[in-house]
């Protein structure tokens, strides 16, 4: 089919857009990296943009030696995996339950967690709430308090609604249980807006720095994102330290290949990096979850 002249230039016009938004959404990712494999020294002469002005793996080197971050990197893949497979299959429970008509006083429970979604206890109750809990300085106090959230449970219900009622009734009839029938049917059809759920879920916790950052003191369980705002906040001071005396700062650090800016432009790889590789795996269940999960009734 042969698009008139302005078609192609609406078209050209509508790629020119996206190039551009695309460029302005990868570039500043593209400079990290970028800084991350140059000398810090020559980081701070400026003037780095696409490609590396003095090639170095140093940065890496004291990342991957730095035996801090790697208990942090391996504390956030724990935490990943436990929050996220602990949060869907609550929430997924929870939602199915919601699904029962029968179920009494279901929307007076669904009116509670409407609620939730719009009101907060604030820092300080929560503060208290898990100090009685006795979740503080504990590996479980970043997983347990985010087990149930109450938007993908709605997603979950909307789903869950628009199986089949005969596949169910079919179940029972065969003498399934409630139990049975959410295992073995409902969790099997349920495929692509678990898999959406789940990467969000796994992004949350990936990336949460501030939960760990209130209730942990204890350094040997902060997770790669907290420590990497410890650096990111040290590299703040250090820029504050430079400017009060900017020539002795300047000769001090003119001497370190490794400055804290490209130390933390290599951490953020590291942390930033595996998540992203698990976006491909997942993304041909995006459209298919999110939208029927959240349109279809």
């Amino acid at each position: 089919m042969k698009l008139a002249t302005e078609d192609k230039l609406f078209v050209g016009l509508i790629y020119i857009v996206l190039a551009v938004l695309g460029f302005t959404a990868l570039y500043p990712f593209w400079n990290a990296a970028v800084i991350s494999f140059n000398s810090g020294a020559d980081t701070m002469l400026g003037g780095i943009t696409f490609w590396p002005r003095d090639f170095t793996l140093q940065n890496y080197e004291v990342v991957f030696k730095d035996k801090r971050l790697i208990d942090a990197f391996v504390i956030s893949v724990l935490r990943t995996a436990a929050g996220t497979v602990t949060s869907i299959a609550a929430t997924a429970i929870f939602a199915y339950g919601m699904t029962k008509r029968g179920l009494i006083g279901r929307r007076i429970y669904m009116i509670m967690c409407v609620i939730t979604m719009y009101f907060g206890g604030g820092l300080i109750p929560s503060y208290l709430l898990i100090q009685e809990l006795n979740l503080m300085n504990s590996f479980w106090v970043m997983v347990i308090p985010g087990i149930i959230s109450v938007w993908n449970m709605i997603i979950f219900r909307t789903f869950f609604n628009g199986i089949p009622q005969g596949l169910e009734e079919s179940a029972q009839i065969d003498g399934s249980s409630n139990w049975g029938i959410f295992f073995r049917i409902v969790l099997p059809l349920s495929g692509p807006v678990i898999a959406t759920l789940a990467l969000f879920t796994a992004v949350y916790h990936w990336n949460d720095w501030f939960t760990p950052s209130i209730y942990i003191t204890n350094t040997d369980l902060l997770p790669i994102q907290t420590k990497l705002n410890q650096i990111l906040n040290s590299n703040i001071m250090l820029e504050q330290m430079q400017n009060m005396d900017s020539a002795a700062q300047g000769r001090m650090n003119r001497m370190r290949s490794v400055t804290t800016k490209s130390l933390s432009m290599a951490t953020m790889m590291v942390a930033t990096v595996p998540i992203l590789c698990i976006y491909p795996f997942v993304q041909k269940y995006f459209v298919k979850g999110v939208l029927i999960g959240s349109l279809k009734e």
